[in-house]
């Protein structure tokens, strides 16, 4: 079963270092919290592990080979949610997670949109144009993309963001689901409260130590 590490991670951004000598390791299952203020190097590190972004030293592995070494195979394995949520004002709801799942799946888009729509709570804005959602909404469109199309990494910043609580619930669900299957999700949060048995990194310690 493949494993993701990162080993001796640092990172510089806007003339500084954010962290550094950071490593984390995660089995098939696992999560990992990300904690810190803003500007410790949470989207940072997501960044650099989804590959968006090079460490300054370091390496991130998948399954004991740099992801550096195979850009495209890695982001075909991954879902990367950052803070924006790029849902097209013109299309539908179901349109837009079409345009979005097409791209990883073959066959069974329709089916896998309908059961990721109801995953999240959202099946009643399957016919919704994107300009009339509110955040919180387009978030959850946003998240049913990653349901919908199965990858094994799920790299999630802030993703409790303008939820409600039910919205929370169905997410926290769709999260313990994809781990149940073998998943690993690494996330951020301010306050969110983590998984029993979830990994944490405290970002705003390794700032501290960059500085």
């Amino acid at each position: 079963m493949p494993h993701f590490t990162g080993t001796d991670l640092v990172c510089f951004r806007g003339e500084r270092t954010v962290f550094t000598d950071l490593d984390f390791a995660l089995a098939p299952g696992d999560a990992l919290v990300l904690r810190g203020p803003n500007g410790s190097g949470k989207s940072s590190l997501l960044r650099v592990m989804a590959g968006l972004s090079q460490p300054l030293a370091g390496t991130v592995t998948w399954d004991k080979e740099a992801i550096a070494e195979d850009p495209e195979a890695h982001n075909h394995r991954l879902h990367y949610i950052g803070h924006a949520d790029p849902v097209k004002p013109v299309l539908t709801v179901t349109e837009n997670l079409n345009f979005w799942i097409s791209l990883r799946l073959e066959g069974g888009v329709d089916d896998a949109i309908k059961a990721a729509l109801g995953r999240l709570g959202i099946s009643h804005l399957a016919d919704v144009p994107g300009r009339f959602l509110s955040a919180g909404q387009k978030r959850r469109v946003n998240l049913a993309r990653i349901v919908a199309a199965p990858v094994p990494l799920w790299l999630l910043d802030e993703p409790h963001t303008a939820l409600d609580q039910a919205a929370m619930d169905n997410l926290d669900d769709a999260i313990a689901g994809h781990r149940d299957g073998g998943g690993m999700v690494v996330m951020s949060s301010h306050a969110m409260a983590a998984p029993e048995d979830a990994q944490t990194i405290d970002l705003g310690h390794f700032q501290e130590r960059a500085h």
